[in-house]
């Protein structure tokens, strides 16, 4: 168990959190929630003790190890990947490695076959014969090739390394888990069994995630952070999100019956209080209506940014024909024979581990890299509009975000482009904010304003909810699911994938494409995706 205790953490003058008092208990998977910038990274911080509150205390029960997930990337970098997973048990790995020490030794002393024999004794009761296997189980079921465990982590990809640091975090069975964006740069497979990894675990789990299947499919309970106070609802994501508006209703409909008869006694009174007969019902009211007090309903800090696209122009039947399509990169077949035609009612998902070839189609798609073999060839009556997984260079300018928005449109009315900012949360002076000051989550609220400013009834996104809040993730899940024209999208988010696509397509290792007009669970449940998962798993057994 842990438990933060009157915890307070003051910034400057700001207090981020006030007299916070939870208490996190044994079988259960907590989300922590709130909008970007309540504090949910770094409560974790204070739960993990990387961070002193200004006031409080936290309480781990004693004898129970805490585990949490590293957000550097670089401080294992001259270490092995299955030595960097077994340092997630400090202890364990100090033993392996004094261990190593005084085997090594060529004038092995008494007093070390006395030290090796206590250090046995303890790495036995720590299963530490299992060790390694536990390690590598843990890098194969989040996706890392057996080749790659003996590598240095600074041989790895960034995707790669997170998938490292997370195993870390998961070795060891730890008493308390604290996983802070654990699904970020995981593919969808992964992701997958990361959820059964944590609904299989029998200790306690605090975890910030802006997936929402993900939290509604691991989370026994949720915290939510608003105006520096966490408050705990049982349940899942949906049924916190019911509870707490159902708790605001409620409390709306009380404040209105409140008012009314407010209002019923100050007419009484006002009618009969000069009359002498009812001045003493007068006075009764008078004491009824000081006792009314009217509940305060904070609103609360979240604020949904309003996503919808709107084509300039219906789309026609003849909507794009792709035809062998195939590209080579560093020797690697990235696509191969890539052939499809969609319909004008068509929102796809494409999925896959290989994030690589999907955002290459894209840009072949939308005219941005030569494909080496196939054409390709879109409908008349198309226009399109692209969302970039890496959308660096469309902010290397000093220009304000009117400025940069005002490019894009053929309405070059300062109030008309302003719309489009405001519905995206950039109200008032935010207009006049240069790009360079603007942060990740701010980035790609500008480049959706764009998308719905363009009037493109083809829409291409790449990535999407990276660097966004679970607010504007809903919606853009909405704003997606309500678009009446033609969608091409990856995402890691399962259920903007299953709310939105009715056509799923995976680029399967070696480039070729799996194409299935279905729902992504219904895909994923699919005897042939099973069969064919099943393939992929031997094929890559027998290798090693």
């Amino acid at each position: 168990m842990i438990s933060a205790n009157n915890i307070t953490l003051r910034v400057g003058k700001k207090a981020l959190f006030e007299d916070v008092n939870i208490k996190f208990t044994e079988g259960n998977c907590y989300g922590l929630i709130g909008a970007n910038g309540a504090g949910k990274s770094t409560f974790l911080k204070i739960l993990s003790g990387q961070l002193e509150p200004t006031n409080g205390e936290v309480v781990i029960t004693p004898g129970e190890r805490l585990s949490f997930l590293q957000q550097d990337h670089f401080k294992y970098d001259e270490f092995l990947v299955l030595d960097t997973v077994i340092m997630g048990n400090a202890r364990l790995y100090e033993i392996m490695k004094e261990k190593e020490v005084i085997y090594a030794k060529e004038d092995f002393t008494d007093e070390d076959g006395i030290r090796a024999s206590e250090l046995e004794a303890e790495f036995a009761a720590m299963d530490g014969w299992n060790a390694e296997s536990d390690a590598a189980n843990l890098l194969n079921g989040l996706g890392i090739a057996t080749d790659l465990h003996y590598k240095y982590l600074k041989d790895l990809t960034g995707a790669e390394k997170v998938k490292v640091l997370l195993a870390q975090a998961l070795f060891g069975n730890p008493d308390i888990l604290l996983l802070d964006e654990p699904t970020n740069h995981l593919d969808l497979d992964a992701i997958a069994w990361l959820e059964e990894f944590l609904i299989n675990f029998e200790n306690t789990v605090i975890v910030v995630s802006h997936d929402r299947y993900f939290l509604n499919k691991v989370c026994t309970q949720i915290a939510d952070i608003d105006y520096g106070k966490i408050q705990l609802y049982a349940g899942n994501y949906d049924f916190w999100y019911e509870s707490s508006q159902l708790l605001i209703r409620q409390m709306k409909e009380a404040n209105k019956k409140k008012e009314e008869k407010i209002k019923e006694l100050q007419e009484f009174i006002s009618r009969f209080s000069a009359n002498a007969s009812k001045s003493k019902q007068a006075t009764s009211r008078k004491r009824a209506l000081e006792k009314i007090q009217l509940d305060e309903i904070k609103p609360s800090s979240r604020k949904y940014p309003y996503i919808d696209f709107r084509p300039n122009r219906e789309i026609g039947n003849e909507v794009l024909s792709v035809e062998g399509l195939s590209k080579t990169i560093d020797g690697e077949k990235i696509l191969d024979n890539i052939t499809f035609t969609l319909n004008h009612d068509d929102k796809v998902a494409f999925v896959g581990g290989n994030e690589l070839a999907k955002t290459v189609l894209f840009k072949i798609l939308i005219g941005e890299m030569e494909p080496d073999e196939g054409t390709y060839k879109w409908g008349i009556t198309t226009s399109q509009a692209y969302f970039p997984k890496d959308f660096g260079g469309e902010f290397d300018n000093d220009y304000t975000i009117t400025e940069w928005l005002t490019q894009y449109s053929e309405n070059k009315d300062a109030t008309y482009v302003r719309g489009f900012l405001g519905r995206m949360l950039f109200g008032g002076e935010d207009g006049v904010k240069r790009l360079t000051v603007l942060s990740g989550g701010e980035k790609v609220r500008c480049l959706l304003s764009k998308m719905m400013i363009s009037g493109a009834n083809v829409l291409l996104f790449d990535e999407p909810t990276n660097h966004l809040d679970m607010e504007s993730i809903t919606a853009l899940n909405n704003g997606m699911i309500k678009f009446p024209g033609v969608l091409l999208f990856t995402s890691r988010d399962h259920q903007i994938v299953q709310t939105t696509a009715n056509r799923i397509m995976e680029i399967v290792p070696g480039g070729k494409l799996i194409d299935k007009i279905t729902t992504y669970d219904e895909y994923l449940e699919s005897d042939e995706m099973a069969r064919k998962r099943q393939t992929y798993t031997v094929e890559t057994d027998d290798e090693d």
